[in-house]
Order: structure tokens, then C-alpha cells, then sequence
């Protein structure tokens, strides 16, 4: 068995393009060092369909198809109930689970809580994505002096939270926020990976992704006429990357000098707009998903102000007044009053960017009217069908980029807990309304408007001696990159148990 440490190294929504692009321009001198001396794919598959739920299957090896986890909002499967999820509630453990005489340090993955039975240290949540949420994501270690520690020496935990709506002063408080972030951040992992020589040590530095999203009206990205103009904001992306690329540096000094290095991104990012009302607007008016009739709805006084409070004052009021967990529960609410279920053939799952539709099937639905098997797929035939039928009324283009049945992605029977089609929409510009040869459709402007989404591919770069010094490869699939860290560790029975396949490529002899 191999004894050469594993140091894998995440970028939380590294954009691959930003990667290479700043790389090579000599902007992040360390990766375009690993670059330089090792073999580097894009990240390809199915499981890249929705950007939740990414992190899980490259680290577990375990398919989407079976954790079942594609949104931060999910239908609860046998009811018409919306329910809040997160990659915590999922039952795909890491590969590092199958490690357990290995000594491990695990600092600060998306998805991931303390796991007992494992040798080494682990701090969860610390300064983690979504970690602004305490509800969903507790600051936690194993051993529990591990965050004692790092609470005493820098802060008990890190927290950035993404202002989708904010001012220039405000993204400029943020930016220089993120950049210390980072530097405190870098000076945590080297404390904690120091101190000892670890098999394995995986970090992930999540303040890309909240760049991405909080500066991304400034560039690079976009047109530079629909960039808002800024002289310091307009670097502000680039800088978080090179402060990562600093600090990952910095990292790599403290490290084992034969170790074998992976930097590992997630996803990408689309210049994107929200599509919240088109879907529902479309399963509405197109007849799959039937809307009470206003006989039917009741007269009391929380319907009343539905009915006199526009929905847009409503959710404003509620964003000030109410907790995230009141307004989800609000929102289940709505979506389970707002359809006659007993008529309705197919209905749209709420969502911001990749839209998700839900067959009513019988056996499978409370109220399920869609027989299984041939009327199964003709309800997805015409569906589908409408969507290619949609265009944009300004230019007559389709605006509908791709649509993908789960059967399809990834075999198998109807899913229990996916949706059954994900819709792909145009990126590139607010879609207000579209055209149908029957009728227009259109959508308010939601709440959350916020320029910008993932795109479909992450991002592996690895060099080190057991590394060829190959440069680009053929795409790699989600699943074979446990199984191929797994093979770096030279646990090659434990590799050969997962979905995927080693990467032969990325393995030198």
C-alpha cells in the first residue's frame, strides 16, 4: 500500500475558465505550477445537471440518481410537500469513509459533517458556502478541542453572506471582507495541517463561489456594455482567485513534498438570469398542471390579503418579517393550495435557474393520474414538445437550451425523489416572457434577481509524483473521481467497489 500523502485542494465554483484563463496570464502562479508539471480534465456527466449536490457525488463516488439530492428545495417523495434539504440530510458518504486506518484531516467541505470512527482531525462548517445558515450547517469537529482551538486562535467561524441586491458600497465592504476571509482562512489550514503528517488532507475554499455571484456584474464574464463600471470592483473576482491562489501556495510549503496534489472545482458559472415564473407559467398554460377554481378557494383573512396584497409587496414584507425557514413553509403552503392535483398530468417543482418538472404518476403521487409506462413517457413527449416550442418574442429565437429526462441521464425507472425532466433555459439575457403558438407566457420579476448561475463542468488538476506530467485530458466523468483518489492512495480494492473507474490517465505507471 501506498504511504504517499493525498492533498486534494477545493475551489468552490472555481470557474474553469477563470482557472486557466488567469493561469495562464500569470495571474495564479500556483496553479499554473500544477499545471505546468501534472494532468488537468473538465468535469463531465449527468451528475452535473443541477449544481446542489456535486460536491457529494465527487467525493462519494455515489450518483445523484441514488442520493437523490439535485436542490436546496425538493418535493418530499409520496406527498406534495416542499421541504428544505441539504447535502447534510444525504446518505452518500465521502471515500474517506472507507479509510478509517488512515490519518485524515478534513477541513471545511461543502455537504460534510463530523463522522466518528475516523482517525485524524475534521472541522466542519467553519467557513464553509452556506455556513451563514446555523439552522442547517452547525460549526462543528471531531475532536471537539479541534474548534476550541481554531476559535480561540482566529474566530469561531468564518461568514460571508452573498447580498444579491446590494449597493457598490456594499460589494466593495464585501470584497475586502472575502479577501480577509482568505487570508485567515489560509493561516487556519496551514496551523492545523502543520502540526502533523497526514494519508489524506482535503480542504475547500468557498469564497470563489460567493465572488462569482457578488461581483459578476462588474466582469470579466459578461459583455463589457452590461458591465457596471468600477475601477476597483472590476478586478474584484480576480482578486479573491489570486488571494486562493496565495494562500494555496502558502499551503503547499507546510505540505509533504511528496505528496500528490488535486485542485478540485465544483462547478462553473453562466451568465444567467432567473426563470422562476416561466416554468409554472408554462405547466399552467399549457394545460399539464390545473389551477382551483376561484369557487373552491377559501374566504379567510390570510386569503383575503393574497388576493389584495400584490405578490411581489407580500414577499418583500415577508423577506423583512419572517425567518427563511417562515417563508419556505409559506411557500410549501402556496404550491400545495395553489394546484387541483386530481387533474393535473405534470407540474413545475419552484426553482430559480434549471427549471424541474414532476410528472403526477400514478402509484407514485398522492394523487397521481398518469399511468406508468407508455402514457408516462407520451406526457414527457409533450412537454417537451412545447418547450422547443417556446421562443423569445422580441428575437423569434428558442429559448429553451435543453431539456434532460432522468430516465435518460440515468437509467432506471421513473425516480423517487428527482424530478422527471430538467429544463436548461437560454443563457445571456431576462426572459420576461416567451412565445407559444398558443398564447404568451410570462413571469414577474422575482425577488431574488440575481445575474448569474453555474454552469455544467468543475475542474480536476493534479501533479505529483505518481502523476504523469501530461497536460489537458479527455473529459472526466463526476463518478470516476473518487475512485481515482481512491487509486492516488493506492487503495485499488476500494476503488474497484464504486460506480466510477479509475482515471488511468491521471496515474503515472
Amino acid at each position: 500500500m501506498s504511504v504517499r500523502p493525498l492533498v486534494v485542494l477545493g475551489i468552490d465554483a472555481g470557474d474553469p475558465r477563470a482557472l486557466l484563463e488567469w493561469s495562464r496570464a500569470g495571474r495564479l502562479p500556483t496553479l499554473a505550477g500544477l499545471f505546468g508539471r501534472g494532468s488537468w480534465a473538465r468535469t463531465a456527466g449527468p451528475e452535473l445537471i443541477s449544481e446542489h449536490g456535486v460536491w457529494m457525488s465527487l467525493l462519494s463516488g455515489i450518483s445523484r440518481s441514488e442520493h437523490g439530492y439535485y436542490y436546496f428545495r425538493q418535493l418530499r417523495p409520496g406527498t406534495y410537500d416542499l421541504v428544505p434539504v441539504t447535502g447534510s440530510e444525504i446518505d452518500a458518504p465521502p471515500f474517506w469513509t472507507r479509510l478509517p486506518e488512515r490519518k485524515l484531516a478534513l477541513l471545511d467541505i461543502p455537504d460534510t459533517d463530523p463522522i466518528p470512527g475516523l482517525r485524524g482531525i475534521q472541522l466542519c462548517h467553519w467557513a464553509t458556502h452556506n455556513n451563514w445558515d446555523p439552522d442547517h450547517f452547525v460549526t462543528a469537529s471531531l475532536p471537539p478541542d479541534v474548534l476550541t482551538d481554531v476559535s480561540r486562535r482566529f474566530a469561531p467561524r468564518l461568514v460571508t453572506r452573498e447580498v444579491h441586491d446590494a449597493r457598490r458600497a456594499e460589494d466593495r465592504q464585501i470584497h475586502r471582507a472575502l479577501l480577509d476571509r482568505v487570508r485567515v482562512k489560509g493561516a487556519m489550514c496551514r496551523h492545523l495541517l502543520g502540526n502533523d503528517r497526514f494519508d489524506l488532507a482535503v480542504t475547500v475554499f468557498a469564497e470563489a463561489h460567493a465572488a462569482n455571484h457578488q461581483f459578476w456584474r462588474y466582469g470579466p464574464f459578461i459583455p463589457e456594455a452590461e458591465r457596471v463600471p468600477d475601477e476597483e470592483l472590476s478586478s474584484a473576482t480576480q482578486d479573491v482567485y489570486e488571494a486562493v491562489d496565495r494562500e494555496l501556495g502558502a499551503l503547499l510549503t507546510i505540505l509533504p513534498e511528496d505528496a500528490n496534489v488535486v485542485v478540485l472545482s465544483s462547478v462553473g458559472m453562466a451568465d444567467d438570469f432567473p426563470t422562476t415564473g416561466l416554468i409554472e407559467g408554462c405547466m399552467r398554460q399549457l394545460g399539464y398542471q390545473a389551477t382551483p377554481s376561484a369557487n373552491g378557494t377559501s374566504r379567510g383573512p390570510v386569503d383575503l390579503l393574497r388576493r389584495i396584497v400584490p405578490r411581489r409587496a407580500r414577499v418583500a414584507l415577508g423577506e423583512r418579517l419572517l425567518s427563511r425557514e417562515a417563508r419556505e413553509g409559506r411557500l410549501a403552503e402556496e404550491f400545495r393550495r395553489s394546484t387541483q392535483w386530481g387533474r393535473t398530468t405534470a407540474f413545475a417543482i419552484p426553482s430559480a435557474y434549471t427549471s424541474f418538472v414532476r410528472v403526477n404518476l400514478r402509484g407514485r403521487e398522492p394523487q397521481g393520474i398518469v399511468a406508468p409506462g407508455d402514457e408516462y413517457f407520451d406526457v414527457l413527449d409533450r412537454i417537451e414538445e412545447d418547450l422547443r416550442r417556446l421562443t423569445d418574442p422580441q428575437t423569434g429565437d428558442s429559448v429553451v437550451q435543453r431539456t434532460a429526462r432522468t430516465v435518460d441521464l440515468f437509467g432506471g425507472e421513473p425516480p423517487a425523489s428527482l424530478p422527471d425532466l430538467f429544463v436548461e433555459w437560454i443563457t445571456g439575457r431576462y426572459l420576461s416572457a416567451v412565445h407559444h403558438p398558443r398564447g404568451e407566457i410570462s413571469q414577474s420579476r422575482p425577488d431574488f434577481f440575481r445575474r448569474s448561475d453555474h454552469s455544467s463542468e468543475g475542474l480536476l488538476l493534479a501533479a505529483g509524483p505518481d502523476v504523469p506530467a501530461a497536460g489537458e485530458r479527455p473529459p472526466l466523468e463526476v463518478l470516476d473521481v473518487a475512485p481515482t483518489l481512491l487509486r492516488m492512495m493506492g487503495e485499488t480494492a476500494l476503488s474497484d467497489e464504486l460506480a466510477g473507474a479509475p482515471r488511468a490517465d491521471f496515474l503515472a505507471g
